[in-house]
C-alpha cells in the first residue's frame, strides 16, 4: 500500500523550540514497524502501542535490535533536562526519541503522534488505511515551565472516573503535566474516606442544583452526586503517573466546607448555627458555613489527610492543596467559642485564625514529606514559610508571595479561568465573566513584568482553572476548555516572545490541523464560528462582565 503524503509538520502544538528540516519523506509506519525501548522508557512504549497501534491497526512489535530499521527507538540521555527531548526522523527509516528522563521521552512521543497526522488520534483505523509517513527532520524541545496545569472542579458537577481518565489523556496530548483535582466543596464531597463514611454517604449528594448563575430563578430538580472510591483514586493516580502527570488533590478548608458539615454537623460553628439542619449546598457562590476552629476539627481533618496521603503517594503528588479561599469570618466573629480560641492562641483577629488553620496543616504535611499549596487568600494573616500559593485573584497575590520567597503557580481568573465566556453575544451558553478568546489566552503571560529575577525564580509555572457550576456534563466542560487549552498549553510549554509580539495568525493556522485532532478525539469544543445550536443554553442566566479584565 502506498502511504499517504507526509503530514504538515508545521502544525505542532505546542510549538517546539527548534526544528531542523523537514526534508523528504523518510519513515513509513506500517505493519513491519518495530519498537525498541531502553530501560526507563517502558511506559512510553506501552502508550505508543496502545495509541498508534489502535489508530493504525498495527502491532508495533518489540525488538531488542537497537540497529533495526523501520523502527521507533526510545532512548535516554542524562545530558538533557528531564522533560527535554530530541526527535530524529532519519531517511533510512528510523524514528529516534531521546529524552533527558522518562518524561522527556513521553513528550517526544506526543510530538510523534502529532507528526503522524490527525488519524493518529483515532481509536481504530479509518477504512483500510494502515500506514503513515513522516518527513525526515530533527526536533529539539523542552518546556519553559515545570508546572503546566489544569484544575478541574468535580465538586460542583461530578465527573465520572472514565471522563477523568479521558481528561488526563487530553492533558498529556497537550504536554500538560499537572492535574489539580478539586475534590471537595460546599456542593459535594467526592473522595471516599473510610474512617468518616458519611462524607460520601451524605456529603456526595445534593437534592437539586441551581440551573445557571446563582441569580438564576431556574433549578434542576434532579439529585446530583457521586464520588470516587479509594480504588478509583488509585487508578486515576496510576494512570496519570504513566503519563508523567502530577496529581494535586485539593481538600478545602476552612471555608467551602458545607458538604462536610452536612455530613458531620459537629465540624461547624454549632454555637451560632444549627449545623444539624444543613444539607449539601444546592446553589453557587461564597458560602457562610465554615469549619469551627477546634482541636476536634483538626483531628478530623488530619484523619482525612492521612488517607489522602496514602492514596496520593509523594512520588506522584508532592503537593497537597488545602484551598483556603473565600472563607467568610462572620460566624467566627459571632461565635463565643471562636473568639475564645483567638484569645487562647494569642491571635490578633479572624484573619490570623485562618492563618492558624493553614499553618497547622503546613506543619502537619511538611512533617510527612509533602508541601502545602493554597489559594492566595492564605497570605492573609501570615503564611507558613514552606507553603506555595495559587495566585487566582490576579497577579497581585502571586507577586507578593514570590517577593516574599514563596513558590507560586500563576492562574489569574481574569486570564485563565476557562469557565469565563469565550465570546460576546447571546449564543454563549450561561455566559460567565469576561470575554477570554482563544487569542486572549494565547497572549497570556504567566510572569508579570517588573518582577525581580529572584522573585521570578519562584514562579513554578502556570495553570488554567475550570470551575463547573454551569457545566453539568462532559460536553459542557469540553466546550469551555477547548480550544483555549491548546493556546494555554503553548503558553506554558513554549518560549514565546512578549504577548504583543506573538504570532497569533500563525497559531490559528496550526489550529486548523489541531481541530482535526480534537475531532478525532471526540472533543466537543467550541467551533471558531460560534457554538452549535445544541451547545447553546438560551434563557439561562449567566453573569457576563463587560470590558477588558483588570490587571490586578
Amino acid at each position: 500500500m502506498t502511504p499517504d503524503p507526509c503530514p504538515d509538520t508545521a502544525a505542532l502544538i505546542p510549538a517546539p523550540a527548534r526544528v531542523e528540516g523537514p526534508y523528504r519523506c523518510g519513515f513509513v509506519l506500517d505493519g513491519r514497524t518495530t519498537l525498541s525501548a531502553a530501560a526507563g522508557t517502558e511506559t512510553t512504549a506501552r502508550w505508543l502501542r496502545d495509541t498508534l497501534g489502535a489508530a493504525f491497526g498495527l502491532p508495533l512489535r518489540e525488538t531488542a535490535d537497537e540497529n533495526a530499521t523501520n523502527s521507533v527507538r526510545l532512548r535516554l540521555d542524562a545530558g538533557l533536562a528531564a522533560e527535554a527531548y530530541r526527535l530524529h526522523v532519519v531517511i533510512d527509516g528510523v524514528v529516534e526519541i531521546i529524552g533527558g528522563g522518562p518524561a522527556g521521552v513521553f513528550w517526544g512521543a506526543q510530538t510523534l503522534r502529532q507528526l503522524l497526522g490527525p488519524e493518529a488520534f483515532r481509536a481504530a483505523p479509518v477504512g483500510t488505511r494502515a500506514v503513515a509517513a513522516l518527513t525526515a527532520q530533527t526536533i529539539e524541545d523542552a518546556p519553559r515551565f515545570g508546572w503546566r496545569g489544569l484544575m478541574l472542579d468535580v465538586s460542583r458537577h461530578f465527573m465520572p472516573k472514565g471522563d477523568v481518565l479521558r481528561y488526563l489523556d487530553l492533558l498529556a496530548a497537550h504536554k500538560l503535566n499537572v492535574f489539580h483535582f478539586h475534590l471537595t466543596d460546599d456542593q459535594g464531597w467526592r473522595i471516599e474516606i473510610k474512617r468518616h463514611p458519611r462524607l460520601t454517604e451524605v456529603g456526595s449528594w445534593r437534592a437539586r442544583s441551581k440551573w445557571g448563575h446563582r441569580a438564576s430563578p431556574l433549578w434542576d430538580e434532579t439529585p446530583h452526586g457521586g464520588f470516587y472510591t479509594q480504588d478509583d483514586i488509585r487508578e486515576i493516580v496510576a494512570y496519570a503517573a504513566d503519563r508523567h502527570i502530577t496529581v494535586v488533590p485539593e481538600i478545602d478548608l476552612p471555608g467551602h466546607s458545607q458538604a462536610a458539615i452536612a455530613a458531620y454537623p459537629e465540624l461547624g460553628n454549632t454555637d451560632v448555627v444549627d449545623t444539624a439542619a444543613l444539607t449539601v449546598w444546592d446553589s453557587w457562590g461564597v458560602n457562610p458555613n465554615v469549619l469551627a476552629p477546634t482541636e476536634a476539627v483538626l483531628r478530623f481533618y488530619e484523619g482525612v489527610f492521612e488517607e489522602v496521603l496514602d492514596l496520593f503517594p509523594a512520588a506522584t503528588s508532592p503537593f497537597v492543596h488545602v484551598g483556603g479561599d473565600e472563607c467568610p469570618k462572620d460566624q467566627w466573629k459571632a461565635s463565643p467559642a471562636a473568639q475564645a480560641r483567638i484569645r487562647e492562641l494569642g491571635l490578633a483577629d479572624e484573619d490570623e485564625l485562618q492563618s492558624w488553620f493553614i499553618r497547622h496543616f503546613d506543619r502537619w504535611l511538611t512533617a510527612r514529606g509533602r508541601r502545602l499549596i493554597g489559594w492566595d487568600e492564605i497570605l492573609e494573616g501570615g503564611l507558613a514559610d514552606g507553603a506555595a500559593v495559587s495566585s487566582w485573584r490576579g497577579y497581585g497575590g502571586g507577586i507578593a508571595a514570590a517577593e516574599a520567597g514563596h513558590d507560586v503557580v500563576m492562574c489569574p481568573e481574569q486570564q485563565v479561568y476557562l469557565d469565563h465566556r469565550q465570546a460576546p453575544g447571546e449564543d454563549e451558553p450561561m455566559p460567565i465573566g469576561y470575554v477570554r478568546t482563544l487569542e486572549d489566552v494565547y497572549r497570556f503571560e504567566p510572569v508579570p513584568p517588573g518582577l525581580s529575577p529572584e522573585a521570578a525564580a519562584h514562579i513554578l509555572g502556570t495553570q488554567a482553572n475550570v470551575w463547573t457550576e454551569v457545566m453539568q456534563n462532559r460536553s459542557r466542560v469540553d466546550y469551555q476548555v477547548f480550544p483555549r487549552l491548546a493556546a494555554f498549553a503553548e503558553v506554558a510549554w513554549s518560549a514565546l516572545p512578549a504577548p504583543e509580539a506573538r504570532d497569533y495568525p500563525a497559531f490559528e493556522r496550526r489550529m486548523d490541523t489541531h481541530y482535526r485532532r480534537l475531532d478525532a478525539l471526540g472533543v466537543d469544543y467550541r467551533p471558531p464560528a460560534g457554538p452549535h445550536p445544541r451547545q447553546r443554553r438560551p434563557g439561562v442566566l449567566g453573569r457576563p462582565l463587560e470590558g477588558k479584565p483588570p490587571i490586578v
